[in-house]
């Protein structure tokens, strides 16, 4: 069983931060976590280049009635987490906020980090990032990503999930994450292994053996593969049903996430530095860019 006992939700008072609350309350609720409401306030300051990422100097701090305001409103925030039982506390930190969410995460620990996206676009993403992928991108714990009110398909609680694999370690470590909030929520959970083959390399495979006697053995060895992932203790209260697919992984995946109505989406993350995902992006920030459910991460 997988132990959550502090939840930390970054709060920015937007309907997006809201609408992971509210994630973050039915998780929490399950577990038994403490939700840690934690709002972060940026110096007001116009920002260059060589500023993005410190607390520059002679920056315009709140006066101290703006942050007792502030305190308030994220105490009132978090009613509704109180009145489900839960234990609560709110933290008010100033200063450059990645930094300042990572920090609050180590030190507590969190075990969960849960946020919401604001679907950013264009250039400013691709040169900046945003707060949420670049928190996806260091932290050390699982982080929940929730997509917008607007933009969200999904139900709480999660009654149909989705975890795909690939048989490295990090997609192993969130498919025991995956088992562990399907028993808590009694939902249905798919397993999806991606074959990545593009079209070209149809054309090549045609010219040089039997393609359909190819998917037939790849299909029949990669569907063992994922039913040795299950263990006996899983399948006495859950029947996993393993999908298999081939193209671009972000493409099945967000595909098969649509048409299944998928609540949830459990992943394992691979290490990539920062330029590589400037310029290329990764499996991972095209799902959470894009689907409109909440996907939970893993680095492991």
């Amino acid at each position: 069983m997988i132990e959550i006992r502090r939840i930390l939700c970054p709060i920015d008072f937007s309907d997006a931060s809201r609408h992971a609350l509210e994630h973050a309350v039915v998780i929490a609720g399950w577990y038994r976590s403490r939700i840690v409401a934690l709002h972060v306030d940026h110096p007001m300051i116009l920002l260059s280049p060589l500023v993005l990422f410190t607390d520059p100097p002679g920056a315009i701090l709140p006066t101290e009635p703006d942050r007792q305001q502030l305190r308030q409103q994220l105490r009132e925030w978090l009613v509704p987490a109180e009145q489900a039982g839960l234990e609560t506390e709110a933290l008010f930190d100033e200063g450059n906020s990645v930094a300042r969410i990572l920090e609050r995460a180590r030190s507590l620990p969190a075990d969960l980090i849960v946020m919401g996206t604001h679907g950013r676009g264009g250039f400013e993403r691709l040169i900046l990032g945003s707060v949420t992928e670049k928190i996806l991108r260091k932290a050390t714990c699982p982080v929940l990503t929730v997509p917008p009110p607007a933009t969200a398909r999904s139900k709480l609680p999660f009654k149909q999930m989705l975890c795909p694999i690939d048989f490295s370690e990090p997609s192993i470590a969130a498919l025991q994450f995956a088992f562990s909030i399907a028993q808590e929520s009694d939902a249905r959970l798919t397993i999806q292994h991606v074959f990545e083959w593009s079209s070209d390399d149809q054309v090549i495979a045609k010219r040089s053996f039997d393609l359909s006697e190819f998917r037939r053995q790849w299909e029949a060895e990669t569907r063992q593969r994922l039913e040795g992932l299950i263990s006996e203790d899983v399948r006495r209260w859950c029947a996993p049903e393993p999908k298999l697919s081939l193209g671009k992984p972000y493409r099945q995946i967000l595909a098969l996430a649509e048409a299944e109505h998928i609540d949830l989406i459990v992943m394992g993350v691979h290490g990539r530095n920062a330029l590589d995902v400037m310029l290329f992006g990764s499996t991972t920030n095209h799902i959470v860019r894009r689907a409109s459910c909440p996907v939970l991460t893993l680095r492991k």
